[in-house]
């Protein structure tokens, strides 16, 4: 009977430690690690995000770009750090993708972590450059079909939404094309602007302005829906390519054994920062759509993502080059 009542009080102890340490979380800067380049379909959301939590919480909110392998170098750094709510990852389906991509890896992407919340999601765009001449997507695939595996299109590395998404189209599209990797969508887009590679899918905020300017060429968004910021823009399916639809969402992890009072007082707050006005049309003109789901929501659609990657992976013969 003591050992019972030992046990339970020890258990209370440690509900109330975890409380109390949630309720006064954050107690110094926190670090957000988006494991990817720069400038990117998740980093700059994370920037907007960071100010708007840094404001919030009244502490510092840093965020730290760990591009390379496929989201998996960032992805890495956060499975190892202190499950103290204090080191984050902002990831997206690139995360359940390189999952299935990457043998070996030293972490479990969905074991080994802690589902925050999914936060919001968005469209890549399939383009060409201007000088290329394909004018729709029917072109794009008469042309592949012409030259098959002569066509490149570029990524911002292996196991990205970039790849997997232009993979899918050619598998599902019935062609071959040659997957040209880079680190980071910056180099990827400054070699498709130079029409050095001539294809890729990024995300829409990363080209929308060049899209804007003439210097490449819309032929169909990934998502089910149209785009708000390409209205006239066909998605694949309307293009053609029944049944395509690949939207890239963004979600927050933290590592596995965060205590729940903690990552629960991160979706609070973060839902509460998301609901503002201000944040949402910010948001909007990255070309994210604000779209909250809570911890066990969000660890639903990992679990259905992975298997949905795996299968098209299987399908589609993507793998790491």
């Amino acid at each position: 009977m003591r050992c019972g009542w030992r046990i339970a009080g020890a258990a209370m102890a440690l509900l109330f430690h975890s409380t109390l340490t949630a309720q006064n979380f954050p107690a110094k800067p926190v670090k957000i690690v988006v494991p990817f380049s720069a400038g990117g379909a998740v980093d700059v959301p994370a920037r907007i995000l960071a100010q708007k939590l840094q404001e919030f919480w009244g502490q510092g909110v840093v965020v730290d770009n760990r591009p390379g392998a496929g989201s998996t170098i960032g992805a890495e750094a956060v499975a190892k750090a202190a499950p103290d709510g204090y080191t984050l990852l902002l990831t997206s389906n690139t995360h359940v993708i390189s999952g299935n991509l990457y043998r070996n890896l030293s972490y479990d992407p969905l074991g080994d972590f802690e589902p925050v919340m999914e936060l919001g999601n968005a469209p890549n765009v399939l383009v060409v450059h201007p000088g290329f001449p394909a004018k729709s997507v029917a072109e794009l695939i008469a042309e592949a079909k012409r030259r098959p595996g002569q066509i490149d299109y570029a990524s911002s590395g292996n196991g990205s939404s970039q790849h997997l998404f232009c993979a899918l189209f050619a598998a599902m599209a019935g062609v071959r094309m040659n997957h040209v990797p880079y680190k980071g969508s910056g180099q990827a887009t400054t070699d498709l602007l130079a029409g050095r590679v001539p294809v890729s899918c990024p995300g829409v905020n990363n080209v929308l302005t060049h899209i804007k300017a003439g210097k490449l060429r819309p032929l169909a968004v990934t998502s089910q829906r149209r785009s708000m910021e390409l209205p006239e823009v066909p998605t694949l399916a309307e293009a053609g390519v029944a049944g395509y639809e690949a939207t890239l969402w963004i979600g927050l992890l933290a590592p596995k054994g965060t205590a729940r009072a903690v990552t629960a007082k991160i979706f609070a707050d973060l839902s509460k920062v998301l609901g503002r006005d201000d944040v949402k049309k910010a948001l909007a003109g990255t070309g994210t759509e604000s779209s909250v789901k809570d911890d066990r929501q969000f660890a639903q659609l990992l679990r259905e993502e992975s298997a949905k990657w795996a299968k098209l992976i299987a399908e589609s013969g993507a793998k790491v080059e």
